[in-house]
């Protein structure tokens, strides 16, 4: 497999981890305890409408990593919402999280999926001029 080809399916899946996450988990409501986490953290008042909200910010990241638009600034402001996002959890609702405190694992194996796709293959597509 080539590299534009590995890089093409790795930007496919990053888009499709957030469009599901996104749609499917918080949008539909498939997975309600999204919402729970939300409520635990921001209060229940507005837990539903805080979830959409969020879950429609998730579909535009998979819109934006599919366009590959500033995709390093995609890239950093993936990690950065990711690792902060897992963080909050880890501290404030870990009995909610799919697998404990282990799901920043996962977290940091994404982050780490995202790095690579963006600033190893991407790189060695679109290799910079130093002059």
């Amino acid at each position: 497999m080539t590299t534009k080809t590995i890089h093409k399916t790795h930007t496919f899946l990053i888009a499709t981890v957030w469009l599901i996450n996104g749609l499917v988990c918080k949008v539909l409501n498939v997975v309600p305890r999204h919402e729970e986490i939300v409520a635990s953290i921001l209060g229940d008042e507005n837990s539903r409408l805080f979830t959409v909200l969020i879950g429609l910010s998730e579909i535009t990241m998979a819109i934006w990593v599919l366009t590959k638009f500033k995709s390093k600034l995609n890239a950093i402001t993936q990690i950065i919402i990711v690792a902060t996002m897992n963080i909050l959890e880890f501290i404030h609702v870990p009995e909610l999280l799919l697998w404990g405190r282990f799901n920043i694992i996962f977290a940091f194996l994404f982050i780490g999926f995202v790095y690579y796709n963006e600033f190893v293959l991407n790189k060695k597509l679109n290799p910079q001029t130093t002059s």
